[in-house]
This record gives structure tokens, sequence and C-alpha cells, in this order.
């Protein structure tokens, strides 16, 4: 059974069509100094095998995140059956995506069409998906051809990292710097300023 419902932001829109205004930069998470559950974290990423800097990069920022929550990254081979079509491959690596989510995992998907979300909104997600009774938060990072129509379909929110398309190990390494910054500002501790 999955857990369906829509996350609100600090400015009481939800996450699928708030965006902030100029004067909102910079303002506090409203969870900052409270406690908040920390669910353990995965993120499902498709691709290749990863460059040597990015395996460093990520593991640098597991480390970081070990004092605030668990961690898993999980690669999803792309195009595990080397279809030509698009649409397959697709949906190989949907299925594939979709045996990692678990049903009670809140899960965030990352898309250039998701919505822009700045540091403090990052934090304020993950402050919601632990006062959600989920017990997971699934962060999924698709290919080189984006997710197929169930992913999406059962994203509890989509977000985008920037305006630009990222590669998707770029967009790992942005992420996990994101949740690393995230923690520090649910923390109330100097990285994020």
């Amino acid at each position: 059974m999955a857990i369906s419902f829509m996350v609100t932001c600090h400015l009481k829109q939800p996450y699928a069509s708030a965006s902030p205004t100029p004067h909102d930069k910079g303002r506090a998470c409203r969870y900052t100094g409270q406690a908040v559950r920390a669910l353990p974290i995965r993120v499902i990423t498709v691709g290749k095998k990863r460059a040597e800097g990015v395996r460093l990069l990520v593991d640098e920022y597991k480390a970081k995140l070990k004092p605030y929550c668990s961690f898993e990254d999980s690669l999803v081979r792309s195009n595990p059956r080397n279809a030509q079509d698009v649409r397959a491959q697709v949906e190989d690596e949907e299925v594939a995506v979709m045996k990692l989510i678990g049903p009670d995992d809140w899960v965030v998907v990352l898309d250039e069409r998701g919505r822009d979300v700045d540091s403090e909104q990052m934090a304020e997600l993950l402050g919601d998906a632990g006062n959600s009774g989920a017990s997971r938060i699934s962060f999924c990072i698709g290919g080189a051809y984006g997710h197929g129509s169930e992913v999406r379909k059962r994203a509890n929110v989509t977000i985008r990292l920037s305006s630009m398309v990222l590669n998707h190990q770029i967009a790992l390494v942005v992420l996990m710097e994101q949740l690393y910054r995230a923690w520090t500002i649910l923390k109330g501790q100097n990285y994020h300023h």
C-alpha cells in the first residue's frame, strides 16, 4: 500500500506549484532546532558504472551523513536488456527501480520538470517526510531518458536540482551535498549560511 499525500512548504503551497519569491531566499527552515525523525535515506540512480571522482565524493558525503541518518546508495543499470527502443529501455529501468521502492517509502523523484527547491525547502522536505509515518525516503534519479510513468505516479514529491538538465552522476553529487546541507540546517549547524 502506497502512502500518498501532498507535502506543504513554508509558504503553505504544495511543492508541485509553489515557487519561492525573492524575499523568501535565506529564510529559516521551520524545523531548525526541532527534533526531526531521521528516516533512512535511499538514493536510487539509473546509470552505468560511476567515475572514480564521483565514487569518492559519494563516499565522502555518505560519511558526512552518518551522524544524521542511515544511508543506502543503489545503482540500477541503465538499459538492462540493451533495448534499441527508448520506451522499452525506460520500462526496463522502471521495473528495476520499482523493485527497490518499498510500500511505505516516501518517494522523491528528481526530474527536470519538477519543482525548484532551495536548501531550506530541502531541509523541510526531510522534516515533512520524517513526520509522515513513512519508513524511508527514496530519492530517484532517472537515466538518460528520465523516469517511467509508474515511478512518476509513485512519487510523493517531484523536484529538480537545477533548471539545467544534469547527468545522473552530477545530479547524484549535487543531491548528496544538498542532503548533508539540509541536515546541517535542521540541526542549526554552521555549514549553511
